[in-house]
């Protein structure tokens, strides 16, 4: 089974903290023992503003077992949608392209994504599994 993974979760563990980093590394190394964890390069390039050097942040997703997975093609044209749609019904410009990337590529490439950003997620990708790490882990 494929879990991707969302930059809240990554940053809870790579930035330690103190509410969720706990919860978050806990519910990877779950994760990481019934499948593949995966994250989008829009993933990457947001977890990566936690390190000094960009080795450093590709160390730290290989120790989690984090590969990388860049977005295909059918994930870009499902954020576009996603996107268009929440626009469309108005949505505001809170919320950025990103979201939706990250969304799409799980839905796509993934079976499941691991995030807090439940609330959005469930509202805009109804048939995409959500994973919140400080709810609980079996779900």
């Amino acid at each position: 089974m494929i879990t991707a993974v969302d930059t809240n979760v990554l940053i809870d563990v790579f930035g330690a903290d103190e509410k969720f980093g706990r919860k978050s590394l806990a519910a990877l190394r779950y994760w990481s023992q019934r499948g593949t964890l995966i994250a989008s390069d829009i993933v990457w390039v947001e977890t990566a503003t936690v390190f000094a050097q960009p080795r450093d942040c590709k160390s730290a997703m290989e120790k989690l077992g984090v590969e990388y997975s860049p977005l295909v093609p059918d994930a870009i044209w499902a954020a576009a949608d996603a996107w268009r749609h929440y626009r469309q019904n108005g949505g505001k410009r809170d919320r950025i392209a990103s979201d939706f990337f990250v969304a799409a590529h799980a839905l796509v490439q993934g079976a499941r994504l691991l995030s807090r950003n439940r609330g959005f997620y469930r509202t805009h990708f109804t048939a995409l599994k959500i994973i919140d790490p400080s709810e609980d882990l079996l779900s």
